[in-house]
């Protein structure tokens, strides 16, 4: 483990240092034995369809875990939507990957809940412009996979500068309550203009509008102060919010009646899905935080399904190899392995790493695509 921040290594988790206790037990007792039984194990949430959909995510990462392994891997493609049944299939020497299951369920679980949430959020306002700012609310190491799943998810953006390289895409972001506070009450304008005057040409010029008096004065006064300005962003604390709606409907009659139609407003703050439903017809870009950073880790399990070419499972698992298809219609199929597949039906899961070698190519922007043609088959969002 580092000396600094609490930040377990690349290595260790490579080497499987970053297990349960138990698997060291199981390793050992194993070694002890002269087992080493060959298996398929799989990843799941649900064993069945749920009808609930979820992103999967973090697929990079977990086939990166498996490099020099003697281990074949089977997985749906990265930017897939399922609602049951496996999403990952292990095949070995069990004690090749048994002190893995710890950091490989990390890798899916929590990125693959956090590109749910930005796909819940995409589809609360499609039209929109969105931008991830939740980083803040997690341990620093994991601002990349929040953005990288936030972007999968269709998210327009992100706010974290350390996720650039990794994303491929540049951090945006304007200005927060702080740079306003360092100027002063009744200094607005002036720092609105050191903005202006500092910041790269390709930034947006989005003044925040909500310091320290009303939102519909400081946006007429920002206007006034920053030619050309792009927006106006409205981050009112939620205990003088008040009726936001009605806020963001006041700047922009007061915008519109001085002659300023194409100055947008850009609203953060505490944003879910039902806030944008409720604001995008009177917004035109949202900044949404906690409510994808800080999405609940999805549960998946690791389970043995076959052990030495025999189906086998413990209570309450289904046993034996599985595929997964899209069905014609749009649904999630789940079926052995060994059985015909469903007419007209696509089969999931793909070959990722063969022998410890990662075969499949990942392609960040084919990923975005996916997820949101996929959701778009399966009617994802149709119910709000």
């Amino acid at each position: 483990m580092s000396e600094e921040f609490d930040i377990v290594s690349a290595e260790t988790i490579r080497e499987g240092r970053a297990t349960d206790a138990y698997f060291d037990r199981t390793m050992e007792a194993l070694e002890h034995a002269g087992k080493n039984p060959t298996v398929v194990a799989e990843v799941t949430a649900d064993q069945f369809p749920t009808g609930e959909w979820n992103l999967l995510a973090g697929l990079p990462d977990a086939a990166s875990l498996f490099e020099g392994r003697a281990v074949d891997v089977d997985a749906l493609p990265e930017g897939q939507l399922f609602d049951g049944g496996p999403v990952m299939r292990v095949e070995g020497p069990y004690r090749e990957f048994c002190r893995l299951e710890t950091a490989l369920l990390g890798l899916l679980s929590h990125p693959t809940a956090v590109a749910t949430r930005a796909l819940e959020v995409r589809h609360a306002a499609p039209g929109s412009t969105v931008l991830s700012f939740g980083s803040r609310h997690l341990h620093p190491a994991l601002g990349t996979m929040v953005e990288r799943a936030a972007l999968l998810g269709g998210l327009d953006g992100f706010s974290n500068v350390a996720a650039e390289e990794a994303v491929g895409r540049r951090a945006g972001g304007t200005m927060p309550h702080a740079l306003m506070i360092c100027f002063g009450r009744g200094e607005q304008e002036a720092a609105w203009r050191a903005f202006d005057e500092a910041v790269p040409d390709e930034t947006p010029r989005v003044a925040l509008v909500d310091t320290y008096s009303d939102e519909v004065d400081e946006a007429l006064r920002a206007t006034e102060a920053v030619d050309d300005l792009t927006g106006v962003r409205l981050d009112t604390t939620g205990s003088r919010r008040g009726d936001f709606r009605h806020i963001a409907r006041e700047v922009r009659w007061t915008l519109d009646a001085h002659g300023h139609e194409d100055v947008d407003i850009f609203v953060s703050g505490g944003l879910g899905p039902r806030e944008l439903r409720a604001l995008r017809d009177v917004a035109d870009g949202f900044g949404v935080g906690s409510y994808v950073s800080n999405a609940d880790p999805l549960d998946f399990a690791l389970d043995i399904v076959e052990v030495d070419g025999e189906p086998a499972a413990k209570r309450g698992k289904l046993t034996g190899r599985k595929a997964v298809y899209r069905t014609a219609d749009g649904g999630h199929h789940i079926g052995l392995a060994d059985r015909n597949a469903p007419t007209d039906a696509v089969e999931l899961l793909e070959p990722l790493v063969r022998d410890g070698e990662v075969v499949r190519a990942f392609d960040f922007e084919s990923a975005i695509e996916r997820a949101a043609a996929d959701a778009a088959e399966v009617g994802f969002g149709d119910e709000q």
